[in-house]
């Protein structure tokens, strides 16, 4: 009470430190709010990548249920691919085969004719892939470099926070505590940038890894076809085939137990 006293007999305010995200940024000047911004970006980009590529995988999954239903019903791959959606992976696939197919007539090589039916696919494969693929990179960049851009914002704020304690000539725990706190917060961000970027982009390459399986098996089945002349085609499932089956197993033991 002395203190605060004499403090206002002397006109004297006690000083004030005001500490917080915007004077730090307000403090780092250019630098930092270019740190800052250049973090925002990677982490809308990555969000952005992460829901444009989560829709566009749902959708291939979503047409996958259509071929296997549907797809195979048909007499020909012609008549299969109508029922396919336009510029989809799976439409891409039946129509590059039936363009190789029309080509293959002109080898008089049968072995080259298949490799050249298989090759067909296998670029038409690799071509969806790619557009799957497509923005993983920067995912990959993000989740990389994300924590090391804060940290520089990190060491640049401590070293300013330093200047200015040597200016001031005192090292106390009130001038310490701030600014290196405020410096700490770059370094949050970063890593609260690159966290998502991570595992957004280990789940995103997961789910390609199953369309590139599904896309795999989708061209061998049309190769086999095209080759058999529409013999060999994969068992379609549906919902009654699988409570057909469902059926003959139940009824499977009862039959065997009175025999």
């Amino acid at each position: 009470m002395l203190i605060e006293i004499l403090a206002a007999a002397g006109g004297e305010a006690a000083p004030q430190n005001q500490f917080g995200f915007m004077e730090a940024m307000e403090q780092g000047g250019v630098i930092a709010w270019s740190i800052f911004g250049t973090l925002v970006i990677m982490s809308v980009g990555s969000f952005y990548i992460l829901i444009t590529k989560l829709l566009e995988q749902n959708k291939i999954f979503r047409q996958y249920k259509a071929v296997r239903s549907s797809f195979w019903r048909a007499n020909t791959l012609s008549e299969g691919a109508t029922k396919l959606e336009k510029n989809s992976a799976w439409r891409q696939l039946v129509d590059d085969a039936l363009a190789a197919e029309a080509q293959h007539n002109k080898m008089t090589d049968n072995l080259e004719a298949h490799d050249w039916m298989h090759g067909s696919l296998a670029r038409s494969e690799a071509s969806i892939n790619a557009r799957l693929a497509s923005g993983l990179p920067f995912l990959a960049s993000v989740g990389a470099t994300a924590p090391f851009i804060g940290l520089l914002g990190t060491v640049i704020g401590i070293y300013r926070a330093l200047i200015n304690i040597g200016l001031a000539g005192s090292a106390s725990i009130d001038k310490v505590a701030g600014p290196v706190g405020e410096a700490l917060i770059m370094t949050a961000i970063g890593l609260l940038v690159a966290v998502p970027a991570v595992l957004a982009y280990n789940w995103l390459q997961s789910r390609n890894r199953r369309i590139g399986e599904l896309l795999s098996g989708f061209s061998t089945d049309i190769l086999a076809n095209i080759t058999s002349r529409g013999a060999v085609k994969p068992t379609v499932i549906t919902k009654t085939s699988t409570q057909q089956a469902a059926t003959a197993a139940k009824t499977a033991p009862a039959t065997a137990s009175k025999a």
